[in-house]
C-alpha cells in the first residue's frame, strides 16, 4: 500500500458558524492522507494518485464557505474518493489557526478517516 501526503497547506477561507467568520474569514492547514493499493511499479502518473489533483480538490472545498469544519473534512474526503478508484482510504486533519473564542490561545481542529 502507498500513502500519498499532503502537508501543512495553508487556506485564507470563510468557513463558520459566526458573521465575523464569514466576513474577515481564517486561517486554516489542512493535512491529508491518501492510502492506495499499487497494482504494479508505478512508473507512470496514471498508476499513482496524483497529489496535484487532490489538492485541487482540496482548494475547491475550502473556497466554499461552509458553517462546520466537520462538513468540510466530509466533502474533501467525499470528493477524493470520487476523484479516483484505487483510493482505498482518506485521512484529513484541518486546524482553524485564528478561532474566534475570547482569550484563546491555540487552534481548533477537526481529524477524519475514512476507509472505503
Amino acid at each position: 500500500m502507498l500513502t500519498i501526503q499532503l502537508n501543512n497547506l495553508i487556506f485564507h477561507a470563510y468557513h463558520g458558524l459566526y458573521e465575523e467568520e464569514k466576513i474577515i474569514g481564517n486561517d486554516f492547514e489542512v493535512n491529508l492522507e491518501v492510502k492506495f493499493h499499487e497494482q504494479k511499479k508505478i512508473t507512470d502518473i496514471n498508476d499513482t494518485v496524483d497529489y496535484v489533483s487532490i489538492h485541487g480538490i482540496i482548494k475547491k472545498v475550502m473556497d466554499n464557505p461552509t458553517p462546520l469544519m466537520e462538513t468540510v473534512v466530509q466533502d474533501i474526503v467525499e470528493q477524493i474518493k470520487l476523484f479516483d478508484a484505487k483510493i482505498v482510504s482518506v485521512m484529513v486533519n484541518i486546524k482553524k489557526l485564528n478561532p474566534a473564542i475570547a482569550n484563546f490561545n491555540g487552534t481548533v481542529g477537526i481529524n477524519y478517516t475514512k476507509v472505503f
